[in-house]
């Protein structure tokens, strides 16, 4: 007997995303589509670690800008604008000012790739290439001095160095279940954060699921990026894709294991703390789903209420940078564009009370 032909995950999850995400982005989706399955825009994360001068002024000269001092910029020309003092500005507004994460990138509409990093005379690499949008949640988390901050699901790495880059972190917890993928964020964290930086970082391979149990109530802060459908890489690569067939059963469980592992992010919390969801996927089973159902579980099982904090000035502050979706019910979501390549990012901030 003949069997069927074997259909390319990549091509399963194309169709699997033209059903649903049209439905969902209607006529938005042809261009997310079409971006999707471009090239991915980078952004530069620069190394606080290294001497910068020379590299900022290089990137300049390429025409890449600072997109998060470009932001602060904004907010000082409103404050100007509108004779507001700092203490009225939304203090929002105001703690994007006051991020030490630098982070460059091309124009919109322009498609330069940046020149891998060179280390530096002390061996450690001058910027780590990621999504732009990858910096987003972390700027949300918005870390103070002294915070006891979690990464939960940290590998591969770039966002714990993003929270390295603060250079305020009393304490970093970086925690991933996979032990390869540990091994990546060691290997991240050793070309670019001195060792006497490095060793102060506590990197685990726990279950993230039972955090919750192992240090509840810790952190000030807690990033919980958690395993998605990556649709970027669901389109565009072959290799350790979910939708293949073998793991079918893996793909439709993942709104149990994110709803899992943020309900164990909410419990590691401090009251008063606060808690970001992020994930690279446009799906709202996998967003905004799983936001008002541990909302509700934190409510109803454990008499926790949970406060989602409005992160729209995200939109006025990054627009010239991301493109947003307006109709995002919880949080923001980062669409691909074919000018501004960066995302899918979903990314929602949660106050325990």
């Amino acid at each position: 007997a003949t069997t069927a032909p074997r259909i390319p995950s990549t091509r399963l999850a194309l169709h699997h995303f033209d059903t649903n995400y049209s439905l969902q982005l209607k006529d938005l989706w042809p261009s997310v589509r079409a971006s999707l399955l471009c090239e991915q825009k980078y952004g530069a994360l620069l190394n606080n670690f290294t001497p910068l001068d020379h590299i900022a002024q290089e990137l300049e000269l390429l025409n890449a800008t600072d997109f998060v001092s470009e932001a602060s910029k904004k907010v000082q020309q409103v404050v100007q604008s509108e004779m507001m003092t700092q203490a009225e500005l939304s203090p929002q507004l105001h703690t994007s000012i006051t991020s030490n994460i630098k982070c460059y990138t091309f124009p919109r509409g322009d498609i330069t790739r940046f020149r891998p990093a060179w280390p530096d005379t002390l061996g450690l690499l001058s910027y780590y290439l990621m999504d732009a949008a990858s910096v987003l949640p972390v700027l949300a988390l918005n870390v103070q001095p002294d915070d006891f901050v979690l990464d939960l699901c940290a590998a591969p790495g770039g966002k714990t160095l993003a929270l390295l880059q603060t250079g305020i972190c009393g304490h970093l917890a970086a925690n991933d279940v996979s032990i390869s993928r540990t091994k990546r964020l060691y290997q991240v964290l050793s070309s670019y954060v001195p060792r006497e930086i490095r060793e102060t970082v506590r990197i685990t391979s726990y279950d993230g699921r039972d955090w919750g149990e192992l240090e509840g109530g810790t952190f000030h802060k807690v990033l919980v990026d958690v395993p998605c459908t990556t649709d970027r890489h669901s389109v565009m690569e072959g290799e350790n894709n979910i939708f293949h067939k073998r793991r079918t059963k893996e793909r439709q469980m993942l709104p149990m294991l994110q709803l899992q592992l943020l309900m164990a992010g909410i419990l590691a919390t401090k009251p008063g703390g606060e808690v970001v969801y992020s994930t690279c996927s446009l799906s709202p089973l996998q967003n905004e789903f799983v936001i008002e159902r541990a909302v509700e579980i934190a409510e109803t099982q454990y008499n926790i209420s949970i406060q989602v904090e409005d992160l729209s000035y995200f939109r006025t502050l990054f627009q010239d940078t991301f493109s947003f979706f307006s109709e995002c019910r919880l949080g923001e979501l980062v669409l691909p564009h074919l000018t501004a390549n960066f995302g899918p990012m979903y990314f929602c901030k949660l106050r325990r009370m």
